[in-house]
């Protein structure tokens, strides 16, 4: 089966100032995408892109195996980050007025409730806080049940319990085969929702693969933490690596259960310490580290799924 969102090379530039600079990527049906990146690394050009609301300078694109403008809209939602309906209408009137839109929408009470909203509340758009007008936005962008959901930054300002609430509908959405691409600079919620992640920077995809794969290769090592004054070289001989950093030594490649047999050799050695914290690296390291330094993944090595 074909990918149901293919950008293959794709270029595109405001005036002197390159944003995206030959992206490719393939996401397949009932597949979560994450892309993630640095604020102007390209995010929301290469989901208008993708979307057919821009149209890049070079490359190709497609969408539902055709080009974005000709795709079918009734399949398609789309929550942008900048999103200002009317502000005048209470969230049920205006889920209803986006779900008019289409022959066969959902009931706009039951997608409110379903995003963690009350459809009974009158409030104006206008007066809600910013997580309700975000979780009234998502409800909109899912009125025609959308075989292909793209959400830009979607939790923005949401508390982390109707985060969480909104993950659960995106996981269920996927689970009955709908795709979603979303952007988010939220590191869990990547790692949480996400078969597959790309990170962008620069205009640059700069590796793409699943949350693991991603932290396997770029994510750095677990370590175990020992908060003392003790210099490194008297972890000499314990059968690991050592470092100094952020005022600590950081003992390498420890796994969980080998902790009580390095605190009982620090012990044996007389390296007294005041704490010991394990830690095993994320996705946030991934962006880190990428983020800051590109280079890092060369052309050769770049994590594909």
């Amino acid at each position: 089966m074909a990918p149901v969102i293919v950008a293959d090379d794709v270029y595109e530039s405001y005036g002197d100032t390159v944003a995206l600079d030959g992206v490719s990527l393939a996401v397949e049906a009932g597949e979560v995408f994450a892309l993630i990146g640095p604020n102007g690394a390209g995010k929301t050009t290469l989901t208008r892109c993708l979307t057919g609301t821009r149209t890049p300078d070079d490359g190709r694109v497609s969408l539902l195996g055709e080009p974005p403008g000709e795709s079918a809209r009734e399949r398609l939602g789309l929550l942008p980050q900048d999103f200002t309906p009317p502000e005048r209408l209470t969230p049920r009137e205006l889920v209803a007025y986006y779900a008019g839109l289409y022959d066969d929408a959902r009931d706009p009470a039951a997608l409110l409730r379903e995003v963690g909203m009350d459809p009974a509340v009158d409030t104006r758009y206008e007066s809600l806080s910013g997580g309700e007008k975000r979780r009234t936005c998502v409800a909109a962008s899912l009125a025609n049940e959308p075989d292909v959901l793209f959400v830009d930054e979607p939790t923005t300002g949401i508390d982390p319990a109707g985060r969480r609430a909104l993950w659960d509908v995106f996981e269920a959405l996927a689970d009955a085969g709908t795709t979603v691409f979303l952007t988010t600079h939220y590191m869990a919620e990547a790692e949480r929702l996400a078969d597959r992640v790309g990170l962008l920077a620069d205009g640059e995809l700069v590796a793409t693969g699943t949350p693991e794969e991603l932290v396997a290769a770029y994510g750095g090592t677990q370590y175990l933490a020992v908060e003392t004054a003790a210099d490194p070289d008297a972890f000499d001989g314990i059968g690991y690596d050592v470092e100094r950093a952020d005022g600590e030594v950081r003992v390498l490649d420890v796994a969980p259960e080998a902790i009580g047999d390095v605190a009982a050799a620090l012990d044996a050695r007389g390296v007294a310490f005041d704490a010991l914290s394990w830690s095993e690296p994320d996705l946030e390291d991934v962006y880190l580290r990428l983020a800051d330094d590109p280079g890092v993944v060369e052309a050769d090595e770049e994590v594909v799924a």
